[in-house]
This record gives C-alpha cells, structure tokens and sequence, in this order.
C-alpha cells in the first residue's frame, strides 16, 4: 500500500548549507523527506526533488557548473524529464539552469553586492503542487539572499 505521505528527495552537494532545513521543513508539512547524496547515480522512489540552497562544489567556476556535473544531478535531469516535480531553491535553481531544465542563467547582481531582504510575491496560479495550498492573488513574504540572483532570459524568453 502507498504511503500517503509524498516522499521527497532532498539533495547534498559538497557545499549546500540548507539541505537540512529543507529536509527539517518538509517533513513539517507531513512529508517523507529523504536525503540524496550527489554521488548516487539513481534516485530512490520519490514524487518531487529539491534541490537546496548553498555554494555547491563552491561554486568556484559558475554557481552550480560544476554541480551540473555530479551523478545525483544527471539522475534529477532524467526524472524531470520522465515527469518529476523538481523545486531548486537559490543555488538549487542555479543548478537548474546549469543543467538545461530551466532557461536562462542567474548572473551576478547589478549593483554587485550581495542582497539579503525580504521579497513579497503575488500567487498567480493556486493549481500547482507548490501552489495549492495558496489562493491566486495571495501575497507571499519569501526571504532572499544572495549574490548571483539576476535572472538573464534566453532572447524571446518572457520570464514571467
């Protein structure tokens, strides 16, 4: 019989540093919150995946370049493209983008400094499963921090 709880990767780089908030949060909300090392090549049986903030690797060429690169990433690529719900919070989107499943790039901030504030979001859409739990037009305080956070569109691409 299935769990009725959504089981839910959380992944460890070399350098992530809120792999265990975000494992400590989900299981908060009733899910089965399982850690993925970047070295495993196949992914457990899981619903969704997530994929930290951090410096991964240290980010000393491109933030999440070099993360593109380990086994436990190429195994994310293959289950998003099988269907898998994957969220990439700060340097977890950054490694979406390295790896092609997200467009664009993340680039160094304009003003050059590191940013660290609070950011209100409006819910556009409450029929997502990272949504569903909202109300369209709903406003959301989420915290930010960091260096490398202005998104660059593909040419063509409206962000929105």
């Amino acid at each position: 019989m299935a769990s009725p709880q959504p089981r839910i990767g959380v992944v460890t780089y070399p350098g992530s540093q809120d792999d265990r908030d975000a494992l400590w949060a989900l299981s908060a909300l009733d899910a089965e919150a399982v850690h993925v090392w970047h070295e495993e090549r196949e992914l457990p049986d899981l619903d969704a995946v997530v994929l930290p903030g951090g410096f991964s690797y240290g980010d000393y060429l491109r933030c999440g370049a070099i993360a593109r690169f380990s086994p436990a990433t190429q195994a994310i690529v293959e289950f998003a493209r099988d269907g898998g719900i994957v969220l990439g919070i700060c340097n977890g989107f950054q490694i979406l983008c390295e790896a092609g499943l997200l467009p664009g790039v993340l680039a160094r901030n304009a003003s050059l400094r590191f940013v660290c504030r609070d950011v209100p979001l409006t819910v556009e859409r409450d029929d997502t499963p990272f949504t569903s739990r909202c109300s369209a037009g709903q406003t959301l305080v989420i915290p930010v921090k960091h260096g490398d956070g202005r998104y660059v569109a593909p040419a063509g691409l409206d962000p929105r």
